[in-house]
């Protein structure tokens, strides 16, 4: 399996780089915003792959991050996606959006890329629910340190946040939840106080687990 691919870039089409590895050329298709993203013919660049297997060819997918390429693994595995139309929807929403899409059960977003039709979206959102806490805790992992801990007031922030008991080895995992909730477009305050009705409840719970419970809590009660 080739998981990475580094070097220069030989030259750029609409679809697909060919990316020189010490005089070994590989050809690797990316999405609209990945291409977008990377470097003029001549200069280096490096890109998480997947390989695809078929029988009559060999086809390899760059991506500027592991969540990228989770997200594509996750979604060729939904009925009627192929690598076609998973690069179209990284290529429309990027990562970040697909999460909160799929999080937030947004079957129009998906529905906005190009080939994607409303049954497949609708597909998509409803068997990939369920992944998108652990997807959202892989990205929120690589989070900068000095976030500050959940219980903290954001400035401005009317929200109270209420207490929670939490231990110090849980602070971690909740500081990541708040980054994944918040990208998803929760306000601090709101996010936070969710995480902590959360932590209460399951106070060693892993960060997927606390970003679950949270986008329970926040769902819109019928």
């Amino acid at each position: 399996m080739i998981g990475r691919v580094a070097g220069r870039i030989d030259y750029r089409a609409a679809d697909h780089v060919l990316i020189d590895v010490r005089g070994i050329g590989y050809l690797v298709y990316c999405s609209d915003r990945t291409m977008q993203s990377l470097p003029a013919a001549g200069e280096h660049a490096a890109l998480y792959t997947e390989l695809l297997v078929r029988e009559d060819a060999l086809q390899l997918f760059g991506f500027t991050s592991l969540l990228e390429k989770e997200w594509h693994r996750l979604l060729m595995g939904v009925q009627g996606v192929g690598a076609k139309a998973s690069l179209a929807i990284l290529g429309a929403l990027g990562p970040e959006g697909v999460s909160r899409a799929i999080a937030l059960g947004d079957w129009s977003a998906i529905k906005a890329a190009k080939g994607v039709g409303p049954k497949t979206a609708q597909r998509v959102v409803n068997e990939l629910k369920d992944k998108a806490p652990e997807v959202m805790a892989m990205s929120a992992a690589t989070v900068p340190a000095g976030v500050p801990p959940v219980q903290d007031q954001a400035e401005g922030d009317s929200d109270p946040v209420p207490p929670a008991p939490v231990t110090p080895a849980n602070r971690g995992a909740e500081a990541e939840a708040l980054s994944a909730l918040t990208n998803l477009g929760y306000g601090p305050g709101e996010a936070a106080a969710a995480i902590a009705r959360a932590a209460r409840g399951a106070p060693e719970a892993a960060v997927a687990d606390l970003i679950r419970l949270s986008l329970k809590s926040l769902a819109p009660k019928d």
